[in-house]
């Protein structure tokens, strides 16, 4: 009889085990199954970061020549970027920044339209005109001051910069310490400034088809949201309720201490 309960749990401890690796909720793309590889859905457009208003680029114009390519750099600066404004640094190539029509203004070259392109359109532009009149040139263009705000249920909410063309939103959570045990997989919302529009999309983290979205590659300020899950929204709930029963408890206590300090008074 004991042989055959022994056997009984034996095959219930493992029947859960079973059960619960496989309903993973903290799991990741779990529509991939089995398979050890396989090829993923496409990225719709597969956006790169496009300039905009405030973004700040540094631009370095050189060749084989650097005598021909001097007038196209910017002056050496102190400090580089607003960012470093009260920081003691040395000098460095100044950055340009993208006024609200979506221009710069660049040395020889004037007025250049940067708005709604990417670093590499940029320098494709500037690399044929500086050929108009240099040999060979190369050019190189980069944004400083690219960032997102991850807020949420992450272990480290704050804003990522980079300077990276191609920043996923995998690539910010990750930045942030991945997600807690208590952040919504399948609910992390992705909130962009267009223009004068505000747009949001809810993003699954437990599909595969998160990497078709076109909001899979993060744009300048965007803001990363993780919600929280059952777990995480009940505890803060008793949490409330505890400190609030004790705020309470503690304004009882002390008026009753002040009843009983002016009845003792009275009573001498």
């Amino acid at each position: 009889m004991k042989s055959r309960f022994l056997i009984v749990m034996i095959a219930a401890v493992t029947l859960l085990s079973c059960t619960t690796s496989k309903d993973n909720s903290l799991a990741y793309f779990k529509n991939l199954g089995d398979a050890t590889s396989g090829v993923l859905p496409n990225v719709q457009g597969n956006n790169p970061v496009r300039l905009q208003p405030d973004d700040e680029l540094v631009i370095s114009v050189t060749s084989a020549v650097p005598e021909a390519t001097a007038i196209y750099n910017a002056p050496l600066s102190n400090p580089a970027t607003r960012s470093s404004i009260l920081v003691s640094t040395q000098p460095r190539v100044q950055t340009y920044l993208v006024d609200s029509q979506g221009y710069i203004m660049m040395p020889k070259l004037g007025r250049v339209a940067v708005g709604g392109k990417t670093t590499d359109e940029v320098r494709e532009y500037i690399t044929e005109q500086v050929s108009k009149e240099v040999k060979d040139p190369f050019v190189t263009v980069e944004i400083v001051n690219f960032g997102i705000d991850v807020l949420g249920e992450v272990r480290n909410p704050h804003r990522v910069v980079t300077g990276q063309q191609y920043f996923t939103v995998l690539d910010a959570l990750a930045a942030c310490g991945d997600l807690t045990e208590y952040g919504e997989r399948d609910r992390v919302y992705v909130i962009r400034t267009e223009g004068n529009q505000r747009t949001y999309h809810r993003l699954d983290l437990t599909s595969s088809e998160l990497f078709s979205s076109p909001y899979f590659y993060m744009q300048q300020n965007d803001v990363v949201y993780v919600s929280p899950n059952q777990i995480r929204t009940d505890n803060s709930k008793y949490n409330q309720n505890n400190a609030y029963k004790l705020s309470v408890i503690s304004t009882v206590v002390s008026g009753v201490s002040v009843i009983v300090s002016l009845i003792i008074a009275l009573a001498r």
